[in-house]
């Protein structure tokens, strides 16, 4: 209570001086320490603007996003601060925690060491103990290299899956399924004509478009209907703190595929595996990269009968080298579901749900430039609105159209923002055509 009349009686003296830098750093340090960084970091940024070398307001920030967690925006505050100044030990320091806390804990351990060189009086004995058993050191001499020699590690296996959906279950995208059954179904199921054409029965496409329009639901309707294995790799299955490690995880990966082909390999938001190398700083990221091209090339490795797919909502941030022949040769843009195909994934979406006297058709209509996620959402606030009435009257009340039309006023597009980037991608760096489809989608010249 004290703390929360401390900021009133701030914020009224703020309202007689809006533009006073210590007493907007004031407040912004009270909601600090009153745990409301995102308040904090409000006043800071407004505090920048008047002064906008202030190293001590920047400083403030990073710990404001910090506190967050919004971990690369602290990071970038951070470089700058010390290229300005390499002996401010309280960037070290907060880098230190940054880092420990995204899992570089080497990195972390070497701007802890910084920062306690510069000032002394800041050693963090609980901090130090905790990077210690994160490295498997119990003393701070025995250094990273060995820490890493002695760790050993299982090697990783990736669930297996069977789906039970196939394309039937995919509202609308006929256009994509076409472009997939030819590139990747059509082996599977005729392999001897590929075979005497001398073709691999394997690939890669990369699936790209805004987020929730069925990427990932796509790629598992594609093993069910050729009844592959389904393997889902995510990044968090891939990337390792131990160099190194990362690299065996997806070579473990990729030989799982090729052990139980026919199998689909699924990388979800690959291009936070496949970013440019060009914009990389840390060589770690370049190698798991080399390490992803050398399994696609199928030169060293044998991948017929593994079929990969991958899924971005960026693949302007993936390297060019994924899309040479034999690797991620075909890019197929999925677009959200125009409106025949929102009416059959509504159909789909009010399955087994208590529904009646639904205008599948009218609603298709009125959620113009919905993704199938928007759709699951505007749904979801339906039945919840009708669990409430059912309750109160105890008994099931099934959703009707009326109530699925209130529903929509309260879910707004979450695909029009992706478009706005796309856009831009589109008209300005459309190298050979690479983005074409999304021209035709926004009814833009070529």
């Amino acid at each position: 209570m004290k703390n929360s009349n401390n900021i009133k009686n701030l914020l009224d003296a703020l309202e007689q001086s809006p533009h006073n830098i210590p007493l907007l750093t004031h407040i912004a340090a009270e909601y600090l320490k009153n745990n409301q960084p995102e308040k904090a970091q409000r006043y800071l940024e407004k505090a920048l603007k008047l002064d906008p070398n202030n190293n001590e307001l920047k400083l403030q920030l990073a710990n404001s996003f910090y506190s967050q967690q919004k971990y690369d925006a602290a990071i970038i505050i951070l470089e700058e601060l010390l290229q300005k100044n390499n002996d401010d030990w309280q960037a070290y320091f907060l880098m230190a925690k940054i880092l420990h806390a995204t899992g570089e804990h080497q990195q972390a351990y070497e701007n802890y060491q910084k920062a306690t060189s510069i000032n002394l009086s800041q050693l963090d004995q609980e901090f130090e103990n905790s990077l210690m058993s994160a490295l498997g050191l119990k003393d701070p001499q025995e250094g990273y290299g060995k820490a890493a020699v002695d760790y050993e590690e299982d090697n990783y296996l990736a669930e297996i899956e069977k789906p039970k959906i196939n394309f039937s279950d995919v509202g609308g995208m006929d256009q994509v399924k076409k472009e997939i059954s030819i590139k990747i179904i059509a082996p599977i199921k005729f392999p001897d004509l590929y075979k005497a054409y001398d073709k691999k029965i394997g690939g890669g496409i990369l699936l790209y478009g805004p987020p929730g329009c069925g990427k990932t639901h796509l790629a598992k309707a594609t093993a069910g209907e050729v009844k592959a294995n389904f393997i889902s790799v995510g990044i968090n299955d891939i990337l390792d703190m131990w160099i190194g490690n990362s690299e065996k995880n997806l070579h473990n990966i990729f030989e799982q595929a090729r052990n139980e082909s026919p199998s689909v390999l699924f990388f979800d938001e690959v291009d936070a595996l496949g970013a440019n190398r060009s914009d990389m700083k840390k060589s770690g990221s370049r190698h798991l990269i080399n390490q992803f091209l050398a399994e696609m090339d199928g030169d060293k490795y044998n991948n017929d009968g593994v079929l990969i797919l991958a899924a971005t909502n960026s693949p302007w941030n993936m390297d060019p080298a994924f899309r040479r022949p034999g690797r991620f040769d075909r890019m197929i843009f999925v677009p959200p579901p125009d409106e025949a195909a929102r009416a059959i994934i509504l159909d789909i979406l009010l399955k087994n749900k208590p529904a009646e006297k639904v205008n599948l058709k009218k609603l298709a209509a009125k959620t113009k430039d919905f993704s199938g996620a928007d759709l699951k959402g505007m749904i979801d606030v339906a039945i919840e609105a009708k669990l409430e009435e059912s309750m109160e009257r105890g008994e099931v009340i099934p959703v009707q159209t009326k109530d699925l039309l209130k529903a929509i006023d309260k879910r707004k597009s979450t695909v029009k923002e992706w478009f706005s980037t796309a856009r831009n991608y589109a008209l300005y760096a459309n190298d050979g055509g690479l983005y074409d489809d999304i021209l035709k989608y926004l009814k833009l010249e070529l």
